[in-house]
């Protein structure tokens, strides 16, 4: 199969990254020595080769404090030497006073797609990354918050089912931000009740149309591949946002810990087969409209959302509007 977009991966310089040459600590991801190296751009597309992986997106992966545009230069190095990765979405932290001057230096990166600035919290301390749960509700994070506005850029979105409510309020607050929902809104707890709080929240989510949905991180909190687990996740997603707001991320490496790269991609091929294989599946045909275009050298690049051109496949997976 050709013409897969992969829509969420990482590289690193082991150096760069504080978080991940120190000490081996407790992480949502479980036991991590194994990507305790190198990850460069020769490793990824080796890892995809024959996969019908055809372009990426990089997206940040949490460089030391002040230096995401350091990180920004140096992945628009990488791609403009080995032409990986096609696009990416850099960092930036909207509490910052200087949020609006990180952008304009952002914005000089041919690249530069979007932003990702975590928000996922936690009751539990293992799984929180902010210290409050509604930080994208803040007056003063809002206003830093709008100049991305003037850019274009999507937005990644990465909340627990907890956070889900102030999350669909951010989203109507700025319709016109294409928002990507990391993970599929990240489902750490499977019991009934958990579930039941994820599909309440990820409806509110769904209702606000500037918002998709991201597969990918499924491994994360069961720290496994499973199939099963992939089916059932994205086929509430699929029905809940529909194909036309839906798209692919590997997680590479993160998900490298527990699975090569064409058991992942295979397992979400898959699970589309499965659901449209079904009599009562919903029909995704022809091709969604397109969200956005970019120019990578002298190609135009088309990104678009997850569509489905075929009624038994996965079909093309393209990225949008960041993307």
């Amino acid at each position: 199969m050709e013409g897969i977009i992969d829509a969420h991966h990482h590289i690193w310089r082991l150096d760069d990254l504080d978080w991940l040459k120190g000490p081996t600590q407790p992480r949502i991801f479980g036991d991590y020595r194994s990507i305790k190296r190198d990850y460069l751009i020769n490793d990824f597309t080796t890892d995809l080769k024959d996969s019908g992986v055809e372009k990426s997106v990089y997206i940040q992966v949490n460089w030391p404090p002040h230096e995401e545009l350091k990180e920004a230069e140096w992945v628009q190095n990488v791609s403009e030497e080995n032409g990986w990765p096609h696009a990416f979405v850099g960092f930036v932290d909207f509490s910052a006073e200087d949020t609006n001057n990180t952008l304009k230096k952002l914005n000089t990166f041919p690249l530069m797609r979007g932003i990702r600035q975590q928000l996922h919290w936690h009751e539990n301390p293992l799984y929180r990354f902010q210290s409050i749960p509604d930080l994208m509700n803040q007056t003063a994070w809002q206003s830093n918050f709008s100049y991305i506005q003037e850019y274009g850029w999507s937005f990644e979105l990465q909340v627990f089912a907890s956070q889900m409510k102030d999350a669909a309020r951010f989203a109507s607050s700025f319709p016109e931000t294409t928002m990507v929902l990391q993970h599929c809104g990240m489902p750490e707890d499977t019991s009934n009740t958990g579930m039941i709080a994820w599909s309440e929240g990820m409806s509110r989510l769904a209702e606000c149309l500037n918002v998709n949905c991201k597969f990918s991180g499924l491994g994360t909190f069961i720290h496994r591949n499973d199939p099963d687990f992939i089916s059932d996740i994205t086929g509430k997603c699929l029905e809940m946002f529909g194909a036309n707001r839906c798209l692919y991320g590997s997680n590479f490496p993160i998900e490298k810990i527990w699975s090569d790269y064409a058991t992942l991609l295979n397992a979400h091929l898959a699970a589309i087969d499965s659901l449209t294989a079904a009599e009562d599946a919903p029909q995704w045909n022809g091709v969604v409209r397109l969200q956005g275009r970019a120019k990578v050298g002298d190609q135009e690049l088309v990104l678009s959302l997850i569509h489905i051109s075929e009624p038994t496949r996965l079909g093309m997976i393209s990225y949008a509007v960041f993307c």
